[in-house]
């Protein structure tokens, strides 16, 4: 007997949307593999678990000993997990000592998502910076981060979630700079990944942000890494009003400045572009012992009861820490 056409037609719909389910989902990068982006939860957007300030010319894995940083940082990954935290962006970039495989035994040996970045950092004239990095062009750069979402960061087949850059605070931007932006923008123009730049004014961030819309580039794919260095609040109403996510990622050095600027944030409604962090850790291959570690707990220690006393609800936070990470870092 055959079967109406309709039901084949609905019974070839239904195993059709079974067969692309599973591969349409949201998903994100982590150090272990691809996870769908709903199982993100809380979130921390910008925290180092080692970080080599010696200079591109001399940083290297033999400056370290793997074993001894996890060691050092594996308590406190363990510390902030007992707070919810089920991710953490490792925000360390190429050429400052980014491990992707001590990631992924930092991830596997404390259950939190870690997930890490390709791109280069301009930042501090230029120190962390290949010599090839002048000298090619932004195709040039933006082609060696898309091979690395790809195909993975080096041998070790571990995929990028973000780009990470940053640039000098100048006007005009220095060449080498603008030129990082612009291969941050192409790169997200090919894998949808966001650019996170460590940056600081919004004189900076501005130029940044009229670069990437030179070649076609959203604003909501920049990050405005570092933006409590701002200090005209009326400045942070612009850069929502273009989609901007507002980076305050310094919760782990202070408070009382971010206090003011979550508060004029809610108070203005543009809470739902912002997005916090530590900027905290790390293991420094340069000092005994890997130096202080800065904990990963100042949101939850300090900022929320200050915050709380003030008319922040549990909406508030889950807002910044769970749905804005989602929201700006999905692909």
């Amino acid at each position: 007997m055959k079967r109406p056409i309709f039901l084949l037609t609905l019974s070839f719909i239904f195993l059709l949307s079974c067969g692309k389910s599973d591969h349409t989902a949201p998903y994100i990068h982590t150090v272990t593999g691809a996870v769908p982006l709903d199982s993100m939860g809380l979130s921390l957007i910008h925290e180092h678990m080692l970080v080599d300030f010696i200079g591109a010319d001399a940083v290297s894995p033999h400056r370290y000993n793997q074993e001894e940083v996890i060691a050092k940082v594996l308590p406190y990954l363990l510390e902030v997990k007992a707070f919810g935290v089920k991710t953490i962006f490792d925000c360390t970039p190429s050429y400052l000592a980014k491990d992707p495989e001590l990631l992924k035994i930092l991830s596997e040996k404390s259950g939190i998502q870690i997930l890490t970045n390709t791109g280069f950092y301009g930042a501090v004239a230029g120190k962390y910076l290949p010599d090839f990095v002048f000298e090619e062009t932004a195709v040039q750069l933006a082609d060696r981060w898309i091979a690395e979402y790809e195909n993975g960061i080096g041998e070790t087949g571990i995929k990028p979630a973000f780009i990470k850059i940053s640039v000098n605070e100048e006007i005009p931007l220095r060449e080498v700079d603008a030129k990082l932006v612009k291969a941050a923008g192409l790169t997200h123009q090919k894998t949808a990944m966001q650019i996170a730049s460590h940056t600081g004014t919004w004189a900076t961030a501005e130029q940044e942000v009229e670069i990437l819309m030179q070649i076609g580039v959203d604003p909501s794919a920049f990050v405005w890494v570092h933006a409590q260095a701002e200090q005209d609040f009326q400045n942070y109403l612009q850069a929502a009003r273009l989609g901007v996510w507002i980076s305050l990622d310094g919760i782990g050095w202070s408070l009382d400045e971010y206090v003011e600027r979550l508060l004029f944030a809610k108070e203005n409604g543009f809470l739902g572009n912002v997005l916090i962090s530590h900027d905290a850790g790390w293991y420094d291959p340069s000092k005994p012992g890997g130096g202080d570690f800065v904990p990963f707990t100042n949101i939850f220690e300090k900022l929320m009861p200050a915050l709380n006393e003030k008319g922040f609800e549990q909406t508030d936070w889950e807002m910044l820490l769970e749905e804005n990470p989602k929201q700006a870092f999905g692909n």
